[in-house]
């Protein structure tokens, strides 16, 4: 029994009860936490955050680790956690502002410096301590890392940590998850939202959208304008993105198009490009024809077509006219398929590590292709440690600059979350320009992302337990919820109302941005279950980076502009 005590309560003859008893304690709080995390309230799950509220209790009935020790597994949780975010959003962090995602992210920032707003009056008007408010706020709007940064922020001020703030964002977090989603179900009465009317502008928004995603047409050459002339001669009169592949001939011969190819009338050629460039090219060359890719398949039975994947850490970065295999090795790169979308190989197009590349030609010269590019998933499977760590060294000592802004008394650091996190999306988007590998498959990148957050949380539950319960029965803490409700639902619902009524957004895309604007996956979940389709993950996708970012930096600037 004695041993047990000492294992679950430490011994002071040990630091913190020993490694063992640190050990333990961890992954005891984890382990429950990920378990309760599976199940569904109200058909709703709150995931790894039930971490947070195991921490609270274990560490209410005396289960706690030595106070130095969960100061450094905290901010190495928080770091691998947030450094992992980066590695995710980044490719997608600047495309997010372009054509229409400019205007979603300038809601969502409207949401987040709403919510900002909405805690300094209730600071204001309550007397909290700004480090309550601030817990309470990044609990609201379900955001870890503003808790982290703002917990760092605080103690690089002041050389203590605030046991408050984590309570305000345990205390606000459930009824936080729960304003969102009731914010959607209040949208969608107001306006009397019907899913048919929603479902045809959804397809409308779709026909679009994907206008710059690779498509494949066959086409009959009729215009004599073009009769002679070569796949090159015809690019540079048109003057669009687009790869003729294959061309069949009027005697039945088939051939793998180059850029000296000649067509003829009469000649039928299978051609990828872009929605939004097929009836131009098809005017300018001649006829679309029905002849779908098995007829092709049937009649180039000589040629194959292959998917290889780049595998060699060399190619990252290259362009594809770089790799002359049209003219070294006589095959067709016909699409570039990158995080599932397929993109036009023009000559300029850049290659990165885990791209996967549609070739066409013989089988011989695809198997020597194949061999230049890789194709070894083994390869994409054993970690780029190197950039990861370069990468968290680089973000920490960005952290740790100081930036001084006019009015603010306290120099302001991005700190271990925001320092990470700008190191991670810069080298994740503009690492293969300089041939730096940063792939990380997605289960070894959510593996670090889960890591992270699980020990962030522990160490934050088992900081604050200790007079959790007294603070809100009997030092008015159940107030906290109302003050959380307030900042969760109100810039919601200001800014739905309207993007809805003035800008006349899509209400799936609508939910998505609130779920994004949140940063609330639980959120993200039920509007995928409502909708019935992908719009809700591409609002969320669009402004999740921005919002993330603009988190992790207001609850820094609260802290250090009024603590």
């Amino acid at each position: 029994m004695e041993l047990l005590h000492d294992l679950f309560f430490g011994n002071d003859a040990f630091w913190g009860g020993g490694v063992a008893h640190s050990v333990l304690i961890l992954a005891l709080v984890i382990s429950a936490g990920i378990a309760l995390g599976k199940l569904k309230i109200a058909g709703v799950k709150l995931g790894v955050t039930w971490i947070l509220f195991v921490g609270i209790a274990v560490s209410h009935f005396g289960m706690r680790l030595e106070g130095h020790l969960i100061h450094f597994v905290k901010e190495f949780g928080l770091i691998l956690f947030v450094y992992s975010i980066g590695l995710q959003v980044g490719p997608s962090f600047f495309s997010s502002f372009k054509k229409g995602g400019v205007t979603l992210n300038m809601l969502a920032v409207a949401i987040v410096f709403l919510g900002v707003i909405v805690t300094y009056v209730l600071y204001l008007i309550t007397g909290l301590p700004i480090t309550t408010m601030v817990g309470i706020l990044s609990g609201a709007v379900t955001n870890t890392p503003g808790l982290g940064a703002a917990q760092q922020a605080y103690s690089d001020m002041t050389g203590i940590d605030s046991p408050d703030t984590a309570m305000g964002y345990a205390v606000a977090y459930p009824l936080g998850v729960v304003g969102i989603i009731l914010s959607m179900m209040a949208i969608r009465r107001i306006f009397r939202i019907r899913f048919d009317e929603e479902n045809k502008a959804m397809t409308d928004w779709e026909q679009g959208g994907s206008s710059r995603e690779a498509v494949r047409i066959s086409v009959s050459v009729k215009n004599p304008f073009v009769d002679r002339k070569t796949v090159l001669q015809i690019k540079r009169l048109i003057n669009r993105q687009f790869i003729i592949s294959r061309v069949l001939h009027e005697n039945g011969h088939i051939d793998i198009a180059n850029a000296q190819t000649p067509l003829t009338v009469g000649d039928r050629v299978l051609i990828v490009t872009t929605t939004d460039n097929i009836d131009f090219i098809v005017d300018f060359i001649g006829d679309r024809i029905d002849m779908d890719k098995e007829e092709w398949e049937r009649l180039d039975h000589q040629f194959i077509s292959r998917r290889i994947m780049i595998t060699k850490s060399k190619l990252n970065g290259k362009h594809i006219g770089e790799l002359k295999l049209r003219s070294g090795y006589g095959v067709t790169v016909t699409r570039v398929n990158r995080a599932g979308v397929d993109l036009i190989p023009n000559h300029g197009l850049q290659l990165q590590m885990g791209d996967r590349v549609t070739v066409v030609g013989s089988e011989a010269s695809i198997n020597a292709v194949s061999k230049i590019l890789g194709n070894s998933m083994r390869r994409l499977n054993e970690p780029n440690l190197i950039p990861i760590f370069v990468g968290i060294f680089l973000g920490v000592v960005l952290g740790s600059i100081p930036i001084m802004f006019p009015g603010i008394p306290q120099p302001v650091k991005l700190g271990l979350a925001g320092g990470p996190l700008v190191v991670s999306i810069l080298i994740s988007r503009f690492g293969p320009h300089y041939k730096l590998v940063t792939y990380t498959t997605m289960s070894a990148n959510l593996m670090l992302r889960e890591v992270g957050i699980s020990l962030f949380l522990a160490c934050v539950g088992l900081g604050a337990g200790e007079g959790f319960i007294e603070t809100v029965v009997y030092e008015g803490g159940y107030r906290w919820i109302g003050y959380g409700a307030l900042i969760t639902i109100l810039p919601l619902m200001i800014v739905g109302i309207f993007a809805r009524k003035v800008l006349k957004i899509n209400y799936y895309t609508l939910m998505g941005l609130s779920a994004g604007a949140m940063t609330d996956p639980p959120a993200l979940a039920y509007s995928n279950g409502v909708a019935g389709n992908d719009m809700p993950s591409v609002g969320y996708a669009t402004v999740y980076p921005l919002t993330m970012f603009l988190r992790i930096l207001t609850a820094q600037l609260l802290i250090l502009c009024v603590a």
